[in-house]
């Protein structure tokens, strides 16, 4: 898309529609999208590859099962992220990982873990969970 088309879309008095939702400015597209307290850890963990759901859950160890599985999930509707479930031989195997669409986010994880990384730094401290 042509950058003068884009920063045209970003104007006081228009609505955007995406997907039958209306959004009041681009940057809530993109928050309707990565929203919420953990979907962007989610999608920073995919960033390198597929993991599977044991996986998440030992690396976001305080995050509830129940919440992943919901956050996982809406990913998935929104194109984001790709279930990919593997019953050839038991035990039932399922993958995430990140889509084509999912991957045009990476840029934004990063700066965004580049930002958070700044202000530990500057403003916090490091606490080990056990």
């Amino acid at each position: 898309m042509d950058r003068h088309k884009i920063m045209a879309l970003d104007f006081e008095n228009e609505l955007f529609k995406v997907e039958n939702k209306l959004y009041p400015c681009t940057t809530s597209i993109t928050m309707g999208f990565i929203g919420g307290k953990w979907k962007m850890v989610i999608l920073y963990h995919l960033r390198d590859g597929m993991k599977r759901y044991n996986e998440l859950r030992k690396i976001m160890p305080v995050v509830t099962e129940r919440t992943l599985s919901i956050q996982l999930k809406q990913l998935e509707e929104d194109g984001i992220v790709k279930r990919e479930v593997f019953t050839t031989k038991p035990p039932l195997k399922v993958e995430y990982s990140l889509t084509e669409f999912g991957k045009t986010l990476i840029p934004v994880m990063v700066a965004i873990a580049d930002w958070g990384r700044m202000v530990a730094v500057e403003k916090g401290n490091v606490v080990k969970i056990k």
